[in-house]
């Protein structure tokens, strides 16, 4: 799944995606720096990608259980400006 980011939004490719192992890439298309976080709804481990300059590519691999997840821009305002988003990850199917 890659996540875009710019100046205030992130951009998720998918709005859903299967439980297990996900690679998510940070790409960023804004003119600031931005990174990434990434946790369950409710608490739990927080996945994070470095500071991206302009232009940057992160990509990170993660094991997500089913949920709802948050992303976010911990750079310092960049949450309360907009760049949030919500992922669910539903149970694979076997």
């Amino acid at each position: 799944m890659q996540v875009v980011a710019r100046e205030f939004t992130l951009t998720l490719s998918r709005a859903t995606l299967p439980s297990g192992r996900a690679i998510v890439e940070l790409v960023n298309f804004g003119e600031d720096a931005h990174d990434l976080r990434l946790q369950q709804s409710g608490g739990g481990a927080v996945y994070a990608w470095a500071t991206d300059q302009p232009g940057g590519v992160e990509d990170k691999l993660v094991k997500l259980a089913p949920g709802r997840y948050v992303l976010w821009c911990s750079l310092a305002g960049h949450r309360a400006l907009g760049m949030v988003a919500t992922l669910r990850v539903v149970r694979r199917r076997s």
